[in-house]
């Protein structure tokens, strides 16, 4: 076991966070082809079908709050390579490690507080599928823009989707490669 003085700020961000891995980033992650056998062996729900779309959906089955396979051979090549903008920010020490938590409470409060405005799912949708479904059906239907539910969930969708852009580099939630 590691004790938190000797673990590098880099891991210590990555292991409070996790948006990358619990669907709140991204719908899913892109594997390459020899991939595809041993991350279905880890128990992810890999994508097949279509060779430009080869992966597995968000949220990742193997983060229980950290990542079960992180040390495991077959660990997929894209979460190895990935590093959001607040990771490389820290990495290149343009923010403090304080700093840097401080924007995942924010983003994890702010999420809090819009997941019980998004409707039920009644499919396994990531997070993110679901906020940007819901958004643009409210976006398309201008009629139901006046209630003060749908205000102010489009307003605070706004505000963590500049989030995403702003401090992790996402502008596209469908997946993210190095």
């Amino acid at each position: 076991m590691i004790s938190p003085m000797s673990e590098s700020p880099a891991n210590l961000l990555c292991k409070s966070c996790g948006l990358c891995c619990s669907g709140h980033l991204f719908a899913w992650v892109r594997l390459n082809a020899n991939e595809l056998d041993r991350s279905e062996a880890l128990g992810l729900n890999v994508i097949r079908n279509d060779p430009r779309q080869r992966g597995f959906n968000q949220p990742c089955p193997l983060w229980q709050g950290i990542c079960t396979v992180y040390t495991s051979p077959d660990y997929p090549r894209s979460c190895g390579t990935y590093k959001c903008q607040l990771l490389r920010e820290l990495l290149d020490e343009n923010v403090t490690l304080d700093s840097a938590l401080t924007v995942i409470r924010e983003t994890l409060e702010a999420i809090r507080e819009i997941e019980p405005l998004l409707p039920p799912s009644r499919s396994s949708m990531s997070f993110r599928e679901r906020l940007i479904t819901h958004k643009e059906y409210l976006d398309e239907s201008e009629e139901r823009r006046h209630g003060t539910s749908e205000q102010k969930f489009l307003f605070k969708t706004e505000e963590l989707l500049a989030v995403y852009e702003r401090r992790f580099g996402v502008d596209d939630f469908i997946d993210y490669e190095k």
